[in-house]
């Protein structure tokens, strides 16, 4: 009798996880995937062109979160935008200015470490914060890719060649992807990226599924990458 009482809890608590993580959580959840993706398709063209513009562009992200945080039906999506503009802000100063030197890159990303912490600590804009954790924590993933796997050349010299001339780097960057180390760290990696992406599906706050988000399209905006690379 206790033992069929405590799996039909077991089984209502599964229901409601699923009925609380459904229909809002999954829209936050592709929310913020597409948003780790805009960077990667959107801005990385606008800040090669104009890399003043898209700095400015920040302005206009986070005036329209705060509009968006007034509304009650609206204010999850300005609270998620409001994280999204600290990762646009770190990517229009790095990839605008400082793109040719790589060992500053996750440091650029951190610059609004501090905000999304104090507001953490403050119980504010959750939603946002996570999001941008989520997403720093997929481009410290990456990088320690590129480090371990040996591309920090090939990166250095893809920032200071014409397009036109890139092909030849990112085909001799492939050799190091595809070697059995380069094919370990990247197994070991995207496992690492799945587990810590997946786990927080376990939970039906709005937050941990803006960083899953976050976390699980890196895998998408790097297997492209791979994919340009490999095709080049």
């Amino acid at each position: 009798m206790l033992n069929n009482t405590l799996s039909a809890y077991t089984s209502c608590r599964a229901t409601d996880w699923w009925r609380i993580g459904s229909k809002k959580a999954w829209l936050v959840f592709l929310a913020a995937s597409f948003l780790v993706s805009v960077p990667v398709f959107i801005q990385a063209p606008l800040v090669r062109l104009l890399p003043l513009l898209s700095l400015l562009l920040t302005l206009g992200w986070v005036g329209l979160s705060f509009l968006l945080l007034k509304k009650p039906k609206t204010q999850v999506w300005g609270d998620l935008l409001l994280g999204f503009s600290w990762s646009w802000l770190a990517g229009s100063i790095y990839w605008g200015w400082l793109r040719w030197e790589p060992l500053i890159h996750l440091p650029v990303e951190a610059i609004g470490l501090p905000f999304a912490l104090w507001c953490l600590r403050q119980g504010w804009g959750k939603v946002g914060s996570w999001f941008y954790l989520g997403s720093l924590f997929g481009t410290a993933v990456t990088d320690a890719y590129f480090y371990l796997v040996d591309l920090i050349p090939a990166w250095r010299q893809l920032m200071q060649v014409e397009p036109e001339l890139a092909i030849q780097i990112l085909q001799d960057a492939t050799t190091h992807v595809t070697t059995a180390w380069g094919i370990s760290w990247a197994i070991v990696l995207l496992n690492i990226l799945l587990g810590v992406g997946t786990l927080p599906w376990r939970s039906g706050q709005l937050h941990w599924w803006a960083f899953s988000g976050a976390v699980l399209s890196t895998i998408l905006v790097d297997g492209l990458f791979w994919l340009v690379a490999s095709t080049a």
